[in-house]
């Protein structure tokens, strides 16, 4: 990939984090939004992290576990935001940006692994 797309994933991939990590600040304050918040933290801001480190790949299969490891934290992020949505704890004018956004980066990781893996 060329370095202006990569420098555009990986800003795109913070700034999907950075704008979870304000939905997070959004939850209540019990147990089970407790939970979600520290998951979704992890798994929110985990896909940037993974493709920086991707970028440095020492191989073509490093470079494609990395990728699967980014895939795997964004698929665990979009199921979080929808027990988020599913319990209503944000407005749903909060959360569907950040569910759209989730599903389109879910998109370029998985073209990109097949782009990669040569299927």
């Amino acid at each position: 990939m060329e370095k202006a797309k990569v420098q555009a994933l990986e800003q795109r991939l913070i700034q999907f984090g950075v704008s979870l990590l304000k939905v997070t600040e959004l939850l209540p304050d019990h147990k089970a939004a407790k939970h979600i918040e520290g998951q979704l933290v992890r798994s929110g801001t985990a896909p940037a992290l993974i493709y920086a480190e991707a970028q440095s790949a020492e191989s073509k299969a490093d470079f494609l576990h990395k990728m699967k490891m980014g895939l795997k934290e964004l698929r665990e992020t979009f199921v979080g935001l929808k027990f988020i949505d599913q319990m209503a704890w944000v407005a749903q004018a909060d959360l569907a940006p950040l569910l759209k956004e989730n599903d389109e980066l879910i998109s370029i990781f998985v073209a990109s692994i097949k782009t990669a893996s040569g299927k």
